[in-house]
């Protein structure tokens, strides 16, 4: 079998959860057109801890990790099957490259798993864990984390990171839905760009420096460090397609990425 690719999805709001829209529309038809795989693991913004966990629950309940929001949205449920046997293996293989990891038996799935995954695979059928963020720590760690994960694409695993680029709150909070890009946004999204198309890791793991507008495109790594994971769990070399570069709310780049293994 042909390894897979690795993911990386910008979630957005949680209203895309019952909202359609452009970056809905490509998450429903990447689920249609991947290889289905055996399982999943997703590193999702919403989940950071001191050194590497996995979710290990059977049934994952769904994690509604928000506020303020209308009602429809806190009834919804991804009813999938969780990945002991994946959560486990993942745990080998961090440990293996030099990381502690453990795994969290009670953890469900947070929105930044969930969202995407409602449109990727809407049947809830195939069995999904949870890698968590370690937000303190650099780009390079996550490269090294994903970089732990990447023998899984052989395994029939599908690797997902689930995060933004870029990703302002504030500034988004100030635009509406259809405010056109901001222009440090467009600057910072198009040098991520060149820097991944040019499989130039050095570069990327060091963007807080080197990157336009890197502070205020992302004023924390959270919602970035998922990126880094997908790509490490692609392998060093790998071919990039950027499926969706659109925004929402001016500071909010809703990105949509897959890495195949070169």
């Amino acid at each position: 079998m042909n390894r897979l690719p690795t993911l990386f999805v910008s979630h957005g709001s949680p209203m895309l959860a019952i909202e359609r829209d452009p970056t809905t529309d490509v998450w429903t038809r990447l689920g249609r057109e991947l290889p289905r795989p055996k399982s999943i693991l997703i590193a999702s913004a919403h989940w950071s801890t001191r050194a590497p966990m996995t979710t290990a629950s059977a049934r994952p309940e769904t994690i509604h990790d928000f506020y303020g929001f209308p009602e429809p949205l806190y009834q919804l449920r991804y009813p999938a099957p969780g990945a002991p046997e994946l959560a486990a293996r993942a745990c080998e293989l961090i440990y293996a490259a030099g990381l502690p990891a453990a795994m969290d038996r009670e953890r469900g799935l947070d929105h930044g798993a969930w969202a995407p995954l409602r449109y990727l695979y809407p049947e809830a059928d195939i069995p999904v864990a949870q890698v968590s963020l370690q937000s303190p720590q650099s780009m390079a760690h996550h490269l090294q984390l994903g970089r732990a994960l990447a023998s899984l694409a052989d395994e029939d695993v599908l690797v997902i990171g689930s995060g933004n680029l870029p990703h302002h709150l504030r500034d988004a909070f100030g635009a509406s839905a259809g405010s056109a890009p901001f222009p440090y946004a467009r600057e910072f999204q198009a040098w991520m760009k060149t820097h991944i198309e040019a499989n130039d890791f050095e570069t990327l793991a060091d963007y807080r420096r080197r990157a336009p507008h890197a502070a205020r495109a992302h004023p924390t790594d959270e919602h970035l460090a998922p990126l880094y994971v997908a790509l490490g769990a692609a392998g060093e070399r790998l071919r990039a397609e950027c499926l969706y570069d659109g925004y929402t709310m001016g500071a909010l780049a809703m990105d949509v990425w897959l890495f195949h293994p070169a």
